[in-house]
């Protein structure tokens, strides 16, 4: 019996974050009109574009491989996995010793590595532009993510996040100078990631200057549908791994009862609103910035993600 409530916990986790990824796009997207005096569409669209989206025939180039029908559904899977496994209204489920920074990493690179594969597979000169500034991206926001990881275990003594946030919500954290500054690097880290501004615009199809519209330019129907909900999937996940380690507030543990269940979902959600309206507060109040200033920006989330670590090995030396 335990096991199945177990069981049964651990599917309500998987089954959230897929069901709220879209109403947090959508909460987005509401925020940001609002802030520009403008009515907005509404918070459940999101929905309605992937019904719509579902409904419609795959239209397939003649040249496409297998990877390209087959891609979507690997970038979905991979990026589910890694959201479903980050705490979200509770720590120690039953699959929350695979809920490791590393891996999770891992799954994101992955389904970037298939994204940026099936961009390159009809041969189109978008597909392949968007490819190499995914490419570009990565090869600063990887390095970036591992010395955040570095830092943050040097502090909780583990890389699983159950574990780091039960420390985090223990008096013994403190205030840290390098939990700050890991913070600014991991928020930067997430911007660009998700393809917000000011690194790329999610609501434009500028071919000069798109990066992830880029590389699904091609699809359509349900394989659209299944690449737009990953990045949904994505958005959350990065929102639910800071409030995770940051804000780890009211999540219940694995022995809580219904109650207990209940409050963290209700801080999540909380959590959710404030950090999608945050967002859309800071993409209103900046503008984007040009290809090349790309580096630039990830580069400062770099010297910040080691300066972190480099504080954190000063702090235990002493």
């Amino acid at each position: 019996m335990v096991m199945i409530s177990a069981l049964l916990v651990q599917a309500c986790q998987m089954a959230l974050v897929v069901l709220l990824a879209p109403l947090l796009t959508g909460l987005i997207r509401k925020v940001k009109a609002r802030l520009l005096r403008r009515q907005g569409p509404s918070l459940i669209q999101p929905y309605r574009d992937l019904l719509r989206l579902f409904r419609k025939e795959a239209v397939v180039a003649e040249n496409a491989s297998w990877l390209f029908r087959v891609a979507p559904y690997l970038i979905f899977a991979s990026t589910w996995v890694a959201a479903a496994v980050i705490p979200t209204f509770a720590t120690g489920l039953i699959f929350s010793w695979t809920a490791d920074l590393i891996a999770i990493v891992a799954l994101l690179g992955s389904a970037r590595f298939f994204l940026a594969l099936a961009g390159m597979d009809v041969g189109t000169s978008f597909g392949g532009i968007g490819s190499s500034r995914e490419a570009m991206i990565a090869t600063l926001a990887e390095p970036s993510m591992l010395l955040i990881i570095f830092a943050l275990a040097l502090v909780a003594g583990s890389t699983q996040l159950s574990t780091m946030a039960t420390f985090m919500s223990s008096p013994a954290v403190g205030l840290r100078v390098s939990l700050a500054i890991a913070l600014v690097a991991l928020v930067m880290v997430a911007v660009a990631e998700n393809a917000r501004i000011p690194v790329d615009n999610p609501a434009t199809h500028l071919e000069l200057t798109m990066v992830h519209e880029a590389m699904v330019l091609e699809y359509s129907g349900r394989h659209l549908a299944m690449i737009e909900l990953a990045a949904s999937l994505k958005l959350l996940l990065y929102i639910s791994l800071i409030a995770c380690i940051f804000v780890p507030w009211k999540l219940a543990t694995a022995e809580a009862g219904p109650a207990a269940y209940s409050v963290g979902f209700i801080a999540y959600l909380a959590k959710l609103a404030i950090a999608g309206s945050l967002l859309a507060l800071f993409e209103t109040s900046v503008a984007k910035m040009r290809v090349f200033r790309v580096p630039e920006f990830l580069g400062a989330a770099l010297m910040f993600a080691l300066l972190a670590t480099l504080l954190r090995f000063v702090s235990r030396s002493l």
